[in-house]
């Protein structure tokens, strides 16, 4: 029987936050790497899915594409500021997306803050195929 490895985890580094996602599918692994980066930012057990903002993005390969998806969700953090629990991508082929996420309104007397992610650095970036699906990495500058 095959051991469940976790949807993501973090990465040692020394000024940033990096997260490793994993999935079965493309699309997983970047709905994957959304909850460890907003993991990173709130503790996501107290976030409430309240809101909902819909999302499309484009880009001219994979690894631009997860960029452009992550930069847009801290968009709508830094602007509505909004924190996502969970999310849905629609829609995806070579190199555009549609989706959803849900969350809420930070509430500083509600939630447990961590870190604030003011962007997605390329620096080692990645975005493979292995043999359990699809593994992206990325580095958060905090």
């Amino acid at each position: 029987m095959a051991t469940k490895r976790a949807p993501f985890e973090f990465l040692e580094h020394t000024a940033d936050v990096g997260v490793i996602a994993h999935g079965g599918t493309l699309a997983e692994a970047f709905v994957h790497a959304a909850e460890g980066m907003f993991s990173v930012m709130v503790n996501l057990n107290g976030v409430r899915e309240k809101e909902e903002r819909s999302l499309a993005v484009e880009a001219h390969d994979w690894p631009s594409l997860l960029v452009a998806w992550l930069s847009e969700l801290i968009y709508f953090s830094d602007v509505d500021g909004l924190v996502f629990k969970r999310f849905e991508i629609r829609q995806m082929e070579p190199y555009s997306l549609r989706a959803s996420a849900y969350g809420e309104k930070i509430d500083r007397q509600r939630h447990e803050l961590g870190a604030g992610v003011k962007a997605i650095t390329r620096h080692m970036l990645e975005v493979d195929e292995d043999e359990d699906g699809y593994r992206v990495q990325i580095l958060l500058d905090i």
